[in-house]
């Protein structure tokens, strides 16, 4: 996804990329989310190597079909593919735009004879401020449920360290600061809501994202002064400190036996 605009008041509310910052916009991961072990895993006693989030963020996907509220399209295996994941598999994003919601939803088809393993998830970027004279500290994060929540820390190679840190305490919201992504994304597991709402202290503009079915959020925003800030959906985590590399044995990783599919979506809706 290259655009999400407001239309009405030529809004973008995608960040647009920026190779000085952080290239991405919004990029779906997949085989894999997070890190592995020195980016290599094994399966069948064979070693492979994959870099954080997967392959399919760089890779080309075919439109396969379009209308005018909805378009599809899908990455299938190829020889780079299997070179990194020894699986024949159909990966399908559709884009469904109603009124002022957007819904992205994964299918994931195991094409082969055998059980696959697989993560899949979202990492689109929103730009914060939205408006000019804001300051990204106006902005805030906010559950739709009251959270006690600690985040998983993730170390310097972003695997999961085993150490976590306490973010909410009964609490619905969370301040934006550019100080959280000091320690890498903010890595929450055990929400006990279904979506999380970018909103403003200054304007009424609200980009709420609804992620029912994905047991994990990332929140991420490049380190520094960044202009954004990307609300993840995932179904699958980094590799732990310690891991045995074993890619069935990867938290969140999800088996998907020969012919059968796999189904999430994801929602974006601006007030």
């Amino acid at each position: 996804m290259q655009h999400l605009v407001k239309r009405d008041e030529n809004l973008e509310l995608i960040w647009q990329g920026d190779p000085a910052i952080w290239p991405g916009q919004a990029p779906h991961l997949f085989p894999i989310v997070g890190e592995l072990p020195n980016q290599t895993y094994t399966h069948n006693g064979k070693t492979y190597q994959m870099q954080r989030h997967g392959f399919a963020r760089r890779k080309v996907f075919k439109l396969v079909n379009e209308q005018e509220d909805k378009l599809v399209f899908e990455l299938r295996e190829d020889e780079q593919t299997l070179a990194q994941y020894p699986f024949r598999f159909s990966l399908l994003v559709a884009y469904k735009l109603e009124f002022n919601k957007l819904s992205v939803t994964y299918l994931v088809r195991n094409e082969d004879d055998e059980a696959m393993w697989f993560s899949v998830g979202g990492h689109p970027g929103f730009n914060v401020p939205l408006y000019p004279g804001e300051n990204y500290t106006d902005y805030y994060l906010e559950f739709e449920q009251e959270e006690t929540l600690s985040r998983y820390l993730l170390n310097a190679q972003g695997l999961l360290s085993g150490d976590t840190e306490r973010m909410l305490e009964a609490q619905q919201v969370l301040p934006l600061s550019h100080q959280y992504f000091e320690k890498d994304a903010i890595v929450l597991k055990e929400l006990k809501s279904d979506t999380v709402t970018l909103a403003s202290k200054v304007n009424p503009r609200r980009i709420q994202l609804a992620f029912t079915g994905f047991p994990y959020l990332g929140i991420w925003a490049k380190p520094g002064s960044s202009p954004f800030i990307c609300i993840e959906p995932w179904h699958g985590l980094a590799s732990r400190v310690g891991a045995s590399g074993e890619l069935r044995e990867k938290e969140g990783v999800k088996e998907l036996g020969p012919k059968q599919a796999f189904e999430r979506t994801f929602t974006i809706t601006v007030f």
